[in-house]
């Protein structure tokens, strides 16, 4: 009984194993079947006698050696993760964009249709890569649109240790049969994806065309918190898409600048940006969009290239207004995604060093695979002299930015899931700061004292620390919120509307940390049973109202929603999203005032 107990105990944590990382079912039928005779050879042993240590040791072996063999055998595919969850989805009727025709898939409802996986560009490989974005190729026949392009090349975790941060950190991970594949990476990964209202509306629509997140290093199209299905029901076009990322998008050299016949380098992954912008324009006119309506939108590192994009040249007049959230590259010297030339070269020379070549011809030989493993920082824009030419704040004290209207904001907890490897006490807590604010850590230790409250929420695996709580509010307003600050102040001294929020609701999923906001805003809270209350699709229905009026109108008040204040001379409070929603001060003000010095010292 004990061997039997063992057996189906370890069968029980293997499968399990096997669900984590995805494996085929076949993998789960085989460990089954192991189990099974692993429990049979040593019941006929035993009747017959000869059962001994020896066999018993073989048994072990085998029924260890096979768990293991089928574990690496049964591994999960690669496989495009479909444009919508329902199965055999119908097909929309044929679409024509400028490469040629293509069609799209309908939800179950037939509420929205998703056309995915259109090429805007062509794929940045061999001699393309290090380049500004291609024109995208045409096509002969019906394209099928039903499937997300591959994610861009990036640092991929392993796959059983993703599911467990789905579980410990984000508590949404599902035990569900079909998704036991794993999404695709390529240098090849310039694709969109439309969403649009299930049945064509009778004037064009308003578009909202959204860039994704990830320290400009991460990220894909296909995640599921910002899908535009939902908000699509309420009568825009979404667009999302795929960009380089790391050193196939940021990696700047000055042999690179000479090549180029627009003399840019280290900025491909905001190019790519614009050139999805510009197909949009071309085209979103086929999907019932108005090309002439476009609000361009982003969250963190998305949000800091919503910023690049209103400063820089190549977009004058290809956009009305601009929502950003939780970033933007506005200070003197912005703390993340953004550098200046000489650093960004610095990092390019590393990179050479890294791989042993003399050019960065040379690195276009090296296989995408290997070189997406340097371990240099490319994650941050420049000044290139083409897409961005000046420090972005000098632009908009010319008041040269090109957004009509902006909405923004940022959430309670920003910073925590950046400092969950630091422990932050009373001793270490001025050096922390110290850090990104030099000779005013003491200043802002005194406004933020270390023994600060500690957070209402942390995570499972955060070091802590008694200034932890310290630690997480200064760097929440450091890192993120600072950059909207100086973003509203800029459009009200320009006299253009702006409207902030501060998003505090807390959930079982992503609560009011860095992109909790996100499902609410974008309408994808029900991805996710059992994690969100009513409380939250209450407010989720406001926010994507708020967005939805925005985009349409640059003013996103509307009838029966709370009255969201436009920031002006004298008024700068800003929206709380939460159960409650109304206006409030700016929790952070004081903290302002610090980083504002520091920042005005190195001008």
């Amino acid at each position: 009984m004990l061997f039997t107990g063992l057996i189906i105990l370890l069968t029980i944590l293997y499968l399990i194993i096997l669900e984590l990382s995805k494996n085929i079912i076949l993998g789960w039928v085989i460990g089954v079947l192991a189990a099974v005779a692993a429990i049979l050879t040593r019941s006929s042993l035993t009747k017959k006698g000869q059962l001994n240590l020896r066999t018993q040791l073989i048994i072990w072996g085998a029924f260890i050696g096979i768990l293991c063999i089928n574990y690496l055998m049964t591994s999960p595919p690669y496989k495009n993760v479909p444009a919508v969850d329902n199965k055999n989805p119908d097909v929309t009727e044929v679409v024509h964009v400028t490469q040629g025709d293509l069609t799209g898939v309908y939800n179950a409802d037939h509420s929205a249709k998703v056309y995915a996986g259109i090429p805007y560009a062509k794929p940045p490989v061999g001699e393309l890569r290090f380049k500004e974005p291609q024109a995208p190729e045409a096509w002969e026949g019906v394209k099928a649109c039903d499937a997300f392009g591959p994610m861009a090349m990036q640092s991929r975790g392993n796959t059983l240790y993703n599911s467990l941060s789905h579980i410990l950190g984000w508590h949404d991970y599902q035990v569900k049969f079909g998704d036991e594949y794993l999404e695709p990476m390529s240098e090849d990964c310039l694709y969109l994806n439309v969403y649009a209202p299930g049945d064509a509306a009778e004037e064009p629509l308003p578009v909202i065309f959204y860039i994704h997140g990830g320290s400009l290093t991460t990220g894909q199209s296909s995640y599921t918190e910002y899908r535009g299905e939902d908000l699509a029901k309420r009568g825009v076009i979404v667009v999302n898409f795929a960009y380089r990322l790391g050193v196939f998008g940021y990696y700047t050299a000055d042999d690179l600048k000479e090549e180029s016949p627009n003399g840019t380098t280290g900025n491909y992954g905001l190019l790519d940006q614009i050139a999805a912008l510009n197909w949009v324009r071309e085209n979103i006119a086929a999907f019932g969009g108005d090309p002439n309506q476009i609000t361009i939108a982003g969250e963190s590192a998305g949000s800091s290239s919503v910023n690049a994009i209103c400063v820089s040249p190549l977009t004058e007049g290809m956009f009305n207004y601009a929502i950003a959230e939780s970033s933007g590259i506005l200070a003197h010297k912005p703390f993340h995604t953004f550098r200046d030339y000489n650093e960004a070269t610095v990092q390019g020379d590393k990179v050479r060093e890294e791989f042993g070549v003399n050019s960065s011809q040379e690195l276009r030989d090296i296989p995408a695979e290997k070189l997406v493993q340097t371990a240099t920082d490319q994650s941050a824009m420049t000044v290139d002299g083409y897409a961005i030419v000046e420090q972005p704040y000098l632009t908009y004290e010319k008041g040269k930015n090109h957004e009509k209207a902006l909405l923004n904001g940022f959430n309670a907890k920003e910073a925590d899931a950046f400092n969950l490897g630091i422990k932050a006490t009373a001793d270490n807590y001025e050096e922390l700061l110290a850090e990104d604010l030099e000779d005013y850590a003491s200043e802002m230790a005194n406004v933020v004292p270390a023994d600060s409250p500690q957070r209402d929420q942390h995570f499972i695996v955060d070091a802590l620390g008694d200034a932890k709580g310290a630690l997480n509010e200064a760097y929440s307003a450091i890192w993120f919120s600072y950059s909207h600050y100086l973003w509203n102040n800029y459009m009200v001294e320009q006299g253009k509307p702006a409207y902030e929020y501060y998003f505090t609701k807390e959930n079982n999923m992503l609560s009011n940390y860095h992109a909790g906001e996100l499902p609410y805003a974008y309408g994808n809270l029900w991805r996710h049973p059992g994690l969100y209350s009513d409380e939250d699709y209450k407010l989720s229905d406001i926010m994507q109202q708020y967005w939805v009026n925005f985009a349409k109108t640059g003013d996103p008040n509307g009838a029966g929603l709370p009255k969201w204040q436009m920031r002006a001379e004298g008024q700068d409070k800003l929206l709380q999203l939460d159960t409650t929603i109304k206006m409030i001060d700016d929790p952070n003000h004081q903290l302002y005032q610090v980083i504002d010095k520091y920042q005005n010292s190195i001008k």
